[in-house]
């Protein structure tokens, strides 16, 4: 969002903003049947001659002209100089004297044009002083776009302590007091900085009502056909003057200047303008929008935001053209450039975010589950590290090291730690082997659970593997350890299931993820009962997995803290094929 703040306020995408723009803020409407422009084309070229004309040749054409007076006429070529026949110029002068409104232009010239506020132009290019007496003036200068687009009229200019209207509002001021009414005040139409307005076409190149000069000048077109009406005089044709520009209504065709004065003219008398929003009030917009859009974005998954990103897209460029018909031109590609920015900024930091989530998951839980069961945890997200527990039914499992105490007597403190690692190691990879989590070690002992934090199936069973799993691997180290130091080492394991509360309990800054209640005490007892090498299961767990087992009925056992006897069995055999 601050980048694209920055982009507004130097201007970086306003190129593409203004192709935007440029298809979407323009109506074409009817043009105004008061206009008429009487084009310097190709065939009054070829029927007249060559340019320049002499100057009876303009004489004659506002002889015809008198003869039912236009409101106004715009001539939009500079007679600098006087001519080399001064009766010409006479002529000319005196057909010009006989019009009510006559509008010459003049041209401005600036040391610079970048600074903001009016123009200050250092010289002018007008008219020779005895035709200048004699008409009106206005300015055509224009500034184009950086990409060469005509987008704005520049309504005034300064010279010499001096606002020089443009060529177009000195014609519309024209055509106003000749119909009795007050024209528009520059300073009441909505411009930027350099006095500029933006230009509503009301046609594309070409569709303003023209005639040929010469036929006007030879009489052909009736001159009452021009009576009460703006005429503008101006060139039509390539190789006059470079008098053509690219304009926003259809950039790939040129536009000759007399058809732009035409169309801004019309925008005068139609009092169409499109307003900027003031700057501020974008950039309070585009925080505001982009301070909405990420908090959806970052709130929803990324199929979802794409989809809110794209309503948002639609809605706010429906809003932007339906309000730029009331007067306003509202940014099109920063705002959705802005949303689209903030989409991706909200994927990269749920990106973040989730990756981190991860790590901490893998770091809480890496050290009590297999790699698996950690990615399903991760799926569950935060919920798996709240505080608190829930209620569920699982399998405890405790197995103890039996002889390990002698064997500590016989053997070196580094010896008798690696002999555990390696007791322990095989005690965390068989229960991570069967979807087992690890729960604590406890000196020489080891607590599990079964079916939690997430479901297994047939998770009493998957305890009993393990528990054989682990005996069977044992044995290997039992024989290292008796031709080693002539010490037997054995495993024993108690295994029983029901309900218990299990998650994550202790202190706010310290928590360990186990189980707690009557489910694990038994358990614990149960494994307090057994002989070297021995796998005890309760009854409840028997009933689960006595297809798959060979056990020992050992009868009711009176464990220590509990009323009521424990009917246990002693595994012999388990069968390791049934994994699900």
């Amino acid at each position: 969002m601050i980048i694209f703040c920055v982009f507004l306020f130097f201007n970086t995408l306003s190129i593409l903003d203004n192709q935007i723009q440029d298809r979407l803020y323009h109506d074409t409407r009817p043009i105004h049947g008061d206009i008429v422009i009487i084009a310097i084309d190709e065939e009054s070229l070829q029927t007249l001659g060559r340019w320049p004309w002499p100057r009876d040749y303009h004489g004659e054409l506002l002889s015809v002209l008198s003869e039912a007076p236009p409101a106004v006429i715009g001539y939009d070529i500079i007679f600098a100089e006087p001519s080399f026949v001064p009766a010409d110029d006479t002529y000319l002068i005196e057909m010009l004297n006989k019009m009510d409104h006559v509008v010459v232009p003049v041209v401005g010239h600036f040391e610079n044009t970048s600074a903001g506020g009016l123009l200050q132009a250092k010289e002018l290019t007008r008219a020779f002083p005895a035709l200048a007496l004699v008409t009106d003036s206005g300015h055509i200068n224009t500034l184009l776009d950086s990409d060469g687009i005509l987008r704005h009229t520049l309504l005034q200019i300064g010279y010499n302590d001096q606002e020089i209207p443009s060529f177009a509002w000195q014609i519309y001021a024209s055509y106003m007091a000749h119909l009795g009414k007050e024209p528009i005040a520059i300073q009441d139409i909505p411009t930027d900085p350099w006095k500029q307005t933006y230009i509503k076409f009301a046609g594309e190149p070409f569709s303003m009502e023209r005639v040929s000069f010469h036929l006007v000048m030879n009489g052909a077109i009736p001159a009452e056909y021009f009576r009460d009406k703006i005429v503008l005089i101006g060139p039509f044709a390539p190789g006059i003057v470079d008098d053509y520009y690219f304009t926003s209504i259809a950039p790939p065709v040129p536009m000759y200047g007399i058809e732009v004065h035409a169309n801004v003219i019309q925008q005068l008398i139609e009092k169409r303008f499109i307003q900027d929003l003031p700057l501020t009030l974008e950039l309070l917009i585009l925080i505001a929008l982009g301070a909405l859009c990420y908090w959806l974005f970052y709130r929803f998954r990324p199929g979802v935001s794409a989809l809110i990103f794209l309503v948002l897209s639609c809605l706010y460029w429906f809003i932007a053209v339906k309000i730029s018909h009331q007067g306003y031109a509202f940014s099109l590609i920063y705002p959705v450039g802005l949303m689209g920015t903030q989409y991706i900024a909200a994927l990269g930091h749920q990106f973040i975010s989730e990756q981190l989530e991860k790590n901490r998951i893998t770091s809480y839980f890496g050290k009590y589950v297999a790699p698996q069961v950690v990615s399903k945890i991760i799926d569950e997200g935060e919920d798996a590290l709240k505080p608190g527990g829930v209620l569920r039914e699982i399998t405890v499992f405790f197995v103890d090291i039996r002889g390990f105490t002698s064997l500590s007597e016989a053997a070196p403190p580094d010896e008798v730690v690696a002999i555990l690692n390696e007791y322990l190691t095989l005690c965390a990879q068989s229960i991570f082997d069967y979807g087992g989590t690890l729960d604590k070690f406890i000196g020489d002992a080891t607590m599990a659970l079964f079916n939690a934090p997430l479901d297994l199936e047939n998770h009493q069973l998957k305890a009993v593997q393990t528990a054989w799993a682990m005996s069977q691997g044992a044995e290997k180290l039992q024989i290292k350890l008796e031709e080693k130091y002539g010490k037997s080492v054995q495993f024993g394991i108690g295994i029983h299931c029901g309900p218990a509360i299990v998650g994550n309990i202790g202190a706010a800054w310290r928590m360990d993820y186990t189980a707690i209640g009557d489910t694990v005490n038994i358990a614990s007892r149960i494994e307090n009962q057994t002989k070297p090498g021995e796998i005890l299961i309760s009854h409840d767990v028997y009933e689960h997995v006595k297809n798959h087992i060979e056990a020992v009925d050992m009868g009711i056992h009176q464990l220590k803290g509990k009323k009521q006897g424990v009917h246990v069995f002693r595994v012999e055999s388990v069968s390791m094929d049934h994994l699900s």
